[in-house]
C-alpha cells in the first residue's frame, strides 16, 4: 500500500521553457561554428575553454533536427530569435549542398582557415574528405560518405519547418532545397554517389524512405506526384522492413529513430485511407518494439500519429524533467552490477535504464536505452537538442504544461496505465524515477518498482479499485 500511496501522492513538475531557452541560446553559442551542428570538444571536464570540435560527420542529421526544434518553437511563440536560428539552420543545410557543387547533402563542411579543421578530418577520415566552396565562393572542405541517416534528418527537418513557418521566402527556400537533393537521389536511382563516383549508400533496399522522401518532396513541390503514385505500389511492402528492424530493439538503435521521423511525415501527410492502411500497420509494429524504452521523442512522434494519450503524455513530461538533471558533457559511466543484465554478458540491460542514469552521447531517443557502458572522459558537451526538440513537440500539441486544477488527470491515467495495463508505455518490470522539482538529490535515491505495486494493487479492496479506474477516466 506504501507504494501506491507514494505513487498517488507524487508531484508533477512541469519542464521548464526557461531551460529550453537556455540550450537553444547555448547552442548557438558553442554548437554552430561553422552554420551547422556540432559538439565542443573542452580542455578539461570543468573548463570552459573550447579546444576542439566532433561528431561532424552527423552535422547533417542534427542539424535537422534542429531545424524542427525551432520551427516548432517558433511556431509556439512566434519568437524571432527562433525564426532567426532555424533560418541559420536552414542556410546550413542548404550550405551542405552547395558545398559539393553536385546537389549531394555533405555530411558536414568546415572553412578552410579553420584552426579546428585538421583535427576534424583526422576524425572524419574514414568518411573522406572534399575541396568545395559555398555558393558565395567561400573554401571549405566537406565530409562525405553520406548515409541515409543524414538524408532522412535533414529532410524531417526541413518538412517541419516549411509546414511550421509561414515565412513565405523561407518556405520557398525551403522547397527549392529538397527539390535539389530529391533531384540528385533521382538522377542516381536512389543512391549516393560521391564526386568520385564511389557509392556510400542506397535507398534501394528502403521502399519505406523512398516513399518518405517523395511524401516530403510531393508536399513542396507538385511535380513529384506522379513519382510518389507510381512507387506508392509499394506501400505493402513497407512493413517488412520496420519488422526487420523491430525484430532486434538492441543493435544500432539509431534506425528507430529514422523509422520515427519518417513515418511522421509518411503518415502525417498521406492522403489516401488505402495506403495509410499499409503505413499504419508498419508503424504499428515499430511501436510496439518501442514504447517501453521511455522516449520522450518517441512518444511525441506517437502524438503526431496516433493522437492525445494521457498516460503517454504524462511520461513526456516526467522524462523531460529527468532529462534536465542528467549531465551535459560526456562523463563514463559503468552500470554493470547496477542494473540486471540479459543478452550479452555486462553489456545489455534486461529492462530499460533510467532517463537519469543513461550513458552520455550526442541524441538521447537515439541511443540503446539498455546499453550499460559508454560515455567519454568528460570533455565533450552534446547540443540538447534531445531536450529542444521534444519539449517544443510537447508545446505545439497541448501536453507540456496543463492548468494545476487538471494535473489529477494525468496522474490518475498514470495510475491507470501502470497498474491495470491499458498503456504498454511502460512494462511492469521496469524500474524508473519520478522527478522532484525542489530535490534533485531525494530523486536518486526514489525508485520505484510496477511490478511489486501491480502486487499491492491486486490486494486492493475492489471497490477502491473500480474508483481509480473511474477516476482515470472521467477526471
Amino acid at each position: 500500500m506504501r507504494s501506491l500511496a507514494f505513487l498517488l501522492v507524487l508531484p508533477i513538475c512541469s519542464a521548464a521553457e526557461s531551460n529550453a531557452l537556455s540550450i537553444s541560446a547555448n547552442i548557438q553559442g558553442r554548437h554552430v561554428p561553422f552554420g551547422t551542428i556540432l559538439d565542443p570538444i573542452f580542455a578539461a571536464p570543468d573548463s570552459d575553454q573550447i579546444v576542439g570540435y566532433t561528431r561532424c560527420g552527423d552535422s547533417a542529421i542534427w542539424t535537422g533536427h534542429y531545424l524542427a526544434a525551432e520551427a516548432f518553437r517558433y511556431k509556439v511563440t512566434g519568437s524571432a530569435d527562433a525564426l532567426a536560428n532555424a533560418q541559420e539552420a536552414l542556410a546550413g543545410l542548404t550550405l551542405l549542398t552547395d558545398v559539393t557543387g553536385t546537389n549531394l547533402l555533405a555530411r558536414c563542411a568546415v572553412p578552410l582557415d579553420s584552426g579546428y579543421l585538421a583535427s576534424i578530418v583526422q576524425q572524419e577520415s574514414a568518411n573522406g574528405s572534399y575541396m568545395g566552396s559555398s555558393a558565395a565562393g567561400k573554401a571549405y572542405m566537406w565530409i562525405g560518405n553520406t548515409s541515409r541517416d543524414e538524408y532522412l534528418g535533414a529532410f524531417f527537418g526541413l518538412c517541419v519547418a516549411y509546414d511550421m513557418i509561414g515565412d513565405a521566402p523561407t518556405r520557398a527556400q525551403i522547397a527549392a532545397l529538397i527539390t535539389r537533393l530529391l533531384d540528385n537521389l533521382l538522377a542516381h536511382v536512389w543512391t549516393i554517389v560521391l564526386p568520385d563516383l564511389s557509392v556510400s549508400t542506397t535507398f534501394v533496399i528502403r521502399p519505406d524512405q523512398q516513399l518518405t522522401l517523395l511524401q516530403i518532396g510531393r508536399h513542396v513541390n507538385a511535380k513529384y506526384n506522379g513519382a510518389y503514385s507510381s512507387l506508392a505500389i509499394l506501400a505493402p511492402s513497407v512493413i517488412a522492413p520496420i519488422s526487420v528492424d523491430a525484430a532486434d530493439t538492441h543493435s544500432s538503435y539509431f534506425k528507430f529513430n529514422l523509422d520515427y521521423i519518417s513515418f511522421y511525415h509518411l503518415i502525417g501527410l498521406e492522403d489516401s485511407s488505402f495506403r495509410k492502411i499499409f503505413y499504419s500497420s508498419a508503424y504499428g509494429i515499430l511501436r510496439a518494439a518501442t514504447v517501453t524504452h521511455q522516449n520522450a521523442h518517441f512518444d511525441m512522434i506517437d502524438r503526431s500519429i496516433s493522437g492525445p494519450n494521457p498516460g503517454r503524455d504524462f511520461d513526456t513530461r516526467v522524462f523531460l524533467d529527468q532529462w534536465l538533471k542528467r549531465p551535459r558533457r560526456d562523463p563514463y559511466v559503468d552500470l554493470r552490477g547496477v542494473y540486471p543484465s540479459c543478452g550479452s554478458p555486462g553489456t545489455e540491460a534486461c529492462n530499460p535504464i533510467p532517463i537519469l542514469a543513461r550513458v552520455p552521447t550526442d541524441f538521447l531517443w537515439q541511443r540503446d536505452p539498455f546499453q550499460l557502458t559508454g560515455g567519454g572522459s568528460g570533455v565533450i558537451e552534446g547540443s540538447g537538442i534531445d531536450y529542444i526538440l521534444p519539449y517544443w513537440m510537447a508545446r505545439y500539441y497541448g501536453i507540456e504544461r496543463q492548468p494545476p486544477n487538471r494535473r489529477l488527470r494525468p496522474l490518475a491515467a498514470m495510475v491507470h496505465s501502470r497498474i491495470l495495463g491499458s498503456s504498454k508505455s511502460m512494462d511492469s518490470g521496469t524500474r524508473w524515477r519520478k522527478s522532484f522539482c525542489s530535490s534533485p538529490n531525494f530523486l536518486a535515491s526514489r525508485f520505484l518498482t510496477l511490478r511489486g505495486a501491480g502486487l499491492v494493487w491486486s490486494r486492493m479492496p475492489r471497490l477502491f479499485r473500480w474508483s481509480i479506474q473511474f477516476a482515470s477516466i472521467a477526471i
